[in-house]
């Protein structure tokens, strides 16, 4: 009961501060995040099983919601959109690297970071997962990074067009010239079988499905092994949903409605569990590690996201729009999506973010593994 209690008022409040707009920017559900440490800090705790439905909730609906998207903008840029979402968790992984070794810094700290930075919290399920007794560092880690991972990435999209001085009519003009008429798997004729109008029930298997697949194990030299754990595996599920709506007679598609909230409510509870966890050590790790932990932070969003776009400006050739739309996706910032939707006036940015988003979110969530191992 206690607990229960514990867990409403947290995602209240923290939802409450979430929605608080100065200039345009918003912490969203980042809000019930930072509640959570404050609830973590005086002694509250959540079940582990919250963290893990949470989760699965959020980057199962993230597959489905992309799916289409994912697989339709590769007729396109397609090689841009991969090498641009590896390129920036690249850059990212190496920058967490060198604070980890000149910072002499806990690992698990680092990783925590650089999952915040890119505003990842399948990354940081990884990490969390990866790094096991230490995983509270982790979500500390995540905690003190995150706030400026999206305000950042939010003011970048927002500056950009005004610094370039562009007339976004006319680079809306080239974005809808570049664009390619998309192609979807051809559907039968024949009478579909829904299981329900909402499609709980085919996100619920998708998530076993997912489940079971993350507990795979892949033997790596030198004894490790690698799973897609509880965040990769779901999304990919979910991307295949997505994208082929059915097999055979049998309709495997979820309501849009039902995709988004089922997302904003696992986010929800996975940020209030992550939250009351790294809530206990927040301060003490502060006091440790000192206040340039927020510097190394700011460094993990700030070097991917200006290396990312000018590489793509330069070396991939992506007009503005595009550029944006894919380093919002690389970044892994569905709020920074938002107000380049606002910015630009146009939604077809989202096109970009989709397939950019779950090549860089399976990579970071690759990448927060690969650190414990090198």
């Amino acid at each position: 009961m206690k607990e229960a209690l514990m867990l409403f008022a947290i995602i209240a409040s923290g939802y409450l501060l979430g929605s608080i707009n100065i200039k345009g920017i918003k912490l969203g559900c980042a809000g019930v995040l930072i509640m959570g440490l404050v609830f973590g800090h005086f002694g509250v705790t959540l079940d582990e099983s919250m963290f893990t439905f949470g989760l699965v909730c959020t980057v199962c609906s993230i597959g489905f919601l992309a799916g289409p998207g994912f697989f339709a903008n590769f007729k396109l840029h397609a090689k841009s959109y991969v090498v641009l979402g590896i390129f920036i968790i690249l850059i990212g992984t190496v920058c967490c690297k060198l604070i980890i070794e000149l910072g002499d810094i806990p690992l698990a700290l680092g990783v925590g970071m650089l999952t915040g930075g890119l505003t990842s919290s399948p990354g940081l399920a990884a990490a969390i997962e990866s790094a096991g007794p230490d995983g509270y560092l982790a979500s500390v880690g995540y905690g003190l990074a995150y706030p400026f991972g999206v305000a950042g990435v939010i003011l970048f999209v927002q500056l950009v067009p005004k610094l370039l001085h562009l007339n976004m009519a006319e680079e809306r003009a080239k974005y809808e010239h570049d664009k390619v008429a998309v192609h979807e798997p051809k559907k039968t004729t024949h009478t579909i079988l829904k299981f329900d109008p909402y499609g709980i029930f085919i996100f619920m298997a998708a998530s076993i499905v997912g489940l079971l697949l993350g507990k795979i194990a892949i033997p790596l030299p030198g004894g490790a092994d690698f799973s897609l754990g509880a965040s990769g595996a779901p999304l990919l599920v979910g991307l295949f949903c997505g994208y082929f709506k059915q097999i055979g007679w049998v309709s495997i598609e979820v309501k849009k409605e039902t995709l988004n909230y089922l997302q904003l409510f696992g986010l929800m509870l996975f940020y209030a569990a992550v939250g009351t966890n790294a809530g206990h050590g927040f301060v003490q790790v502060l006091r440790e590690n000192g206040y340039i932990l927020f510097v190394y932070g700011m460094i993990l969003t700030l070097v991917p996201m200006l290396g990312g776009y000018f590489f793509a400006k330069k070396v991939l050739k992506l007009e503005v729009l595009n550029n944006l739309g894919a380093i919002t996706g690389g970044m892994t910032s569905t709020p920074s999506l938002a107000a380049l939707i606002e910015v630009s006036g146009t939604e077809d940015v989202a096109s970009a973010y989709a397939a950019t988003y779950p090549i860089a979110l399976v990579c970071v969530v690759l990448s927060a593994q690969i650190l414990y191992l090198i």
